[in-house]
Parts: C-alpha cells; sequence; structure tokens
C-alpha cells in the first residue's frame, strides 16, 4: 500500500492532471471515480489507484477484480492529494490516449462529423463530446488551439463518451477541412451572418457542423470553407447561445432527420 505523498506514482498523478505538456510527453491522461475508471477498455490503462476505503466497499467488486492486476492501494489522506476533486471518489486510473486517423471519422454517407475551432472552455468540449456521442457523430475535428482533450475537467465533463467518439486534432485546420469535403462532405457552419435557419437544409448524405471560439466564433478562413453559413434563430435580445448549447442543437437535427428518413424508408 502507497503510504507516503512522496510516492514517485504519486507525484506522478499529480503532475499529469496539472500539466499537458507532461501528459503529451507521457502519451497518458487521468480520470477519476468509478464509472471513468472502469468504463475504459481493459488495454487502455496503466494503472489504478484505489483509496484504502473504497478498496474496502462491497461495490463495484466485479469491476475490482477486472483491473486487480493493474491496481495499487492508497492510504485515505494520500489519496485525497492525489485527486483534483474536492470530493475523490475513491479510484483515479492512468489511461493511454488514444490516436485515431482522420478516416477513422468518415464513414460513407453516415458521416456527421463536429468540427472545432479554437474552444476554450473544457467544459463546453467534454459537453461537445458527451452530446456528440448520443447525437451520432462519427467523429470530432479540433485544431491545436482548442481545449486540450485530455484536460481534467474536459474529462469529467464526457462522462466516459471520451472512450467511445473518435476525434482527430489537426495540425492544419483548413488542410483538414479541405481533405473532408474532398470525401464529398457538406460543410455548415454556425455563424452570425447565416441567412439560413439550421433546421431548413437536408443534413441526411454526409455532412458536418463548423463550431468556432465562444468570444469570437469562426475564423473568417475557416467558415468561408464552409458550404452554407446557417443560424439559430434566436428571441428577445439574445444574439447567440453557448458553443456547446449551439453544436448540440446542430447535431441533434442531423440526428432528428436521420432517424426520420430511416423511419419512412
Amino acid at each position: 500500500m502507497i503510504t507516503s505523498a512522496a510516492n514517485k506514482n504519486v507525484k506522478n498523478v499529480q503532475v499529469l492532471l496539472g500539466k499537458s505538456k507532461e501528459r503529451k510527453k507521457q502519451g497518458v491522461f487521468v480520470v477519476e471515480g468509478p464509472k471513468m475508471s472502469f468504463e475504459a477498455p481493459y488495454e487502455w490503462v496503466e494503472a489504478v489507484y484505489m483509496s484504502e476505503t473504497f478498496s474496502k466497499e462491497d461495490r463495484y467488486l466485479q469491476e475490482k477484480k477486472q483491473f486487480a492486476d493493474k491496481t495499487e492501494i492508497v492510504a485515505d489522506n494520500v489519496f485525497k492529494a492525489m485527486s483534483d476533486t474536492q470530493t475523490p471518489q475513491g479510484v483515479i486510473a492512468v489511461v493511454k490516449m488514444p490516436h485515431y486517423d482522420i478516416d477513422e471519422l468518415l464513414d460513407a454517407e453516415r458521416t456527421h462529423l463536429l468540427i472545432l475551432e479554437s474552444i476554450q472552455d473544457p467544459g463546453n468540449l467534454g459537453t461537445m463530446i458527451r452530446t456528440g456521442e448520443g447525437a451520432g457523430v462519427t467523429g470530432i475535428i479540433m485544431n491545436r488551439t482548442t481545449v486540450d482533450i485530455f484536460n481534467p475537467k474536459t474529462v469529467r465533463s464526457t462522462m466516459g463518451s471520451l472512450y467511445r467518439v473518435p476525434f482527430y486534432i489537426a495540425d492544419d485546420l483548413a488542410e483538414t477541412i479541405d481533405y473532408v469535403k474532398s470525401k464529398g462532405v457538406s460543410l455548415y457552419a454556425a455563424h452570425l451572418k447565416g441567412k439560413c435557419s439550421y433546421d431548413r437544409p437536408d443534413y441526411t448524405p454526409a455532412c458536418g457542423f463548423m463550431i468556432g471560439n465562444e468570444g469570437n466564433g469562426l475564423s473568417d478562413e475557416i467558415a468561408d470553407m464552409a458550404d452554407t453559413y446557417i443560424r439559430i434563430p434566436m428571441e428577445g435580445q439574445v444574439e447567440s447561445l453557448n458553443a456547446a448549447i449551439s453544436a448540440t442543437l446542430l447535431m441533434y437535427e442531423c440526428n432528428r432527420q436521420r432517424r426520420l428518413s430511416g423511419e419512412q424508408r
């Protein structure tokens, strides 16, 4: 059992939680809590740390057995020092970062993408990933200036969807968008200049939605690569919606159209 906060594994978890550079260097990230830890694919998991109290509880017996060969028990006071949350849930896992090729996000006519430019809020990104899974996206593309997908707050916000939604971090977003368009994917930019209401286009063929930075929206360069500007109609004095909410409306409109199309066949 680990009983000292000076233990090298404890210190490493603390560093991984706090430094994106170190996560990238080691190729791993940290998840906290039973749900995120035990939903991780076994082969992705490098190590599991359980507080002494949690290790003795009867809950999650099957899951504990599954990861037994990768688990170390940690004294409660030391575990609290390891955790990034106010109320630690008793289990932390160190997980390998998944990597996807851009073609893994494309699925012929089923292609349904979310393309993000410079999203800054980790909660927004995590929510988009989680909602994307629910709406049936085939993948999420983001540029390097989007917040780190392995930021602890982003990871928590995904509620496990991070394990199941393919993503691609583009070194050159414009170049990646060009490639996506060459595969027959129609792209729609959520934009204040849009004249077309978001529920008008036909999203049943391969498509993707482009969402920009929370404060500035899409850059002109990226927005101009869209086939169509779309807008979400607003009542009252509201000019725009939160980026994650906008993305949710668009992804679920695509999901709605495709479900309806399937029912009519």
